[in-house]
């Protein structure tokens, strides 16, 4: 798991494997989330359109938007609505206005009831327009000099002096004085038809021309977030982050999985993996108390990064396995007349896997199978035995662990011969094999006990 990619076959087995403990953690999700939409009461969205007349740039509307959402604009709201503690500074909050396709500007506003947001949406929409109509009409600054209406007054005075021009010309018919009115005349003609296209061509002209689209529908529904949202974004976010912590939690604690990776942190070699019919609670720990009883009602007992246990071969295939170990047990200490079978508390499968090495030993050597503590392992002091044999299932273990273990056997005086792993296959609905299994269960000795098995 610490080395190898993250794939779908691990992340289905931590969801087959802690769903209980997944699914607790879901439900505080979802009570944290309702908890926090409490501190936010329900709003309510209300959207009123204004049609802009006329071809409008995208620049144009965007200038249009601004202006919905300007400040003076929802200042101007906050006067008409004129409710207590509701001043411009929060309406910009609850204002917003966006340009949708076909020339329409869609203002929006939220409030704490349906009627208050459909209100607010009408009164900005209608404050829009009326501050539109202004600019247009270039009523927003009295002593400015310019804007359309100062334009319109200059081409007028331009006008009557043209028209002044022409009645201080020579009245005669002479070369000059005709051509002198001719020009003046045209020039006003000029000077009208540059206005007119002005006219056409600005977009303020469109502007006085802006229309509401009917008042804002009341609405249904509560803005997002809603409080199922928060519910159901608190479940998924407490959900997400006790996966990603199984899976960061795996990845950061290393365990030893195969033979050689085991017999390296151990400093021996090992002697081969043996297959162990493991029924559906044999990897539980036995601990007690209500910490564990608590952690046995989530799920959370088991490991859920180990390998799913292996369809069951024949009894046959699994005793001639023991066979080898015991084999290879012969070959690397053959004179010894007892050995220590360590295998650590609270592993059921391994402790199967030494009760069968027993049975199939004979007593050449004599096993004796000892349980030894995870945490700050103690082996007892060497007596008659030649050596300890650690007997203890796949990646049940850390590194860490198994060194303090493999420390532990050199204080006692007793050195590692071999490695054996253990490896659980699912059992089948027939007791047939069941025989061996007790047999060697029978022979192991708990906790420094007297010698199992004999030939």
């Amino acid at each position: 798991m610490s080395d190898d990619a993250i794939r779908l076959v691990t992340i289905g087995r931590l969801l087959r494997r802690r769903l209980r403990f997944l699914a607790v953690l879901a439900v505080a999700g979802a009570l944290a989330g309702y908890g926090v939409s409490v501190l936010f009461p329900p709003r309510w969205t209300a959207s009123a359109s204004v049609l802009l007349p006329g071809q409008w740039e995208e620049r144009e509307l965007v200038t249009q938007v601004e202006i919905a959402t300007s400040s003076t604009v929802v200042d101007r709201v906050a006067e008409a609505l004129d409710r207590p503690g509701l001043g411009g500074a929060e309406l910009r909050e609850r204002v917003s206005a966006e340009a949708a396709d076909g020339n329409i500007i869609r203002i929006s506003g939220t409030d704490d009831s349906p009627g208050r947001a459909q209100r607010l949406a009408d009164e900005a929409a209608r404050e829009f327009v009326s501050f539109a109509a202004r600019i247009a009409g270039g009523d927003t600054d009295p002593g400015a000099a310019s804007g359309p209406g100062a334009l319109r007054q200059q081409v007028s005075q331009t006008n009557r002096r043209i028209s002044e021009l022409a009645g201080a010309a020579d009245p005669g018919q002479t070369v000059e004085s005709v051509q002198a009115r001719t020009e003046l005349e045209k020039l006003r003609s000029a000077l009208q038809e540059a206005m007119e296209k002005l006219e056409q061509a600005d977009p303020a002209n469109n502007a006085a021309g802006l229309v509401v689209m009917g008042p804002a529908t009341r609405p249904v529904g509560e803005a997002p977030p809603t409080r199922l949202q928060f519910v159901a974004g608190g479940a998924l976010l407490f959900f997400l982050l006790a996966v990603a912590g199984h899976l960061a939690a795996a990845r950061a604690g290393h365990r030893p999985r195969t033979e050689a990776e085991t017999a390296t942190a151990l400093g021996s070699a090992p002697l081969g993996a043996v297959d162990v019919p493991a029924g559906r609670r044999a990897d539980r720990p036995a601990a007690r108390g209500a910490r564990a009883r608590i952690r046995r009602l989530l799920g959370a007992d088991t490991r859920w990064d180990v390998p799913v246990p292996r369809a069951p071969g024949d009894e046959a295939g699994r005793r001639l396995r023991h066979r080898r170990v015991c084999a290879r047990l012969r070959e690397r200490v053959p004179s010894a007349p007892a050995l220590l079978v360590l295998v650590p508390e609270g592993d059921e499968v391994a402790r199967r896997a030494a009760g069968q090495l027993v049975a199939e030993a004979g007593g050449d050597p004599v096993l004796r199978v000892v349980d030894v503590a995870v945490e700050r392992p103690v082996v007892p002091d060497r007596d008659t035995e030649s050596g300890a044999l650690v007997v203890l299932s796949a990646g049940s273990r850390t590194a860490e662990q198994l060194g303090d273990l493999a420390e532990a056997c050199g204080d006692g005086g007793h050195e590692i011969v071999g490695v054996v792993v253990a490896r659980p296959v699912r059992t089948r609905t027939t007791r047939s094999a069941g025989r061996p299994a007790q047999n060697g269960t029978a022979a192991v000795a708990v906790g420094g006990g007297t010698t199992g098995g004999t030939a």
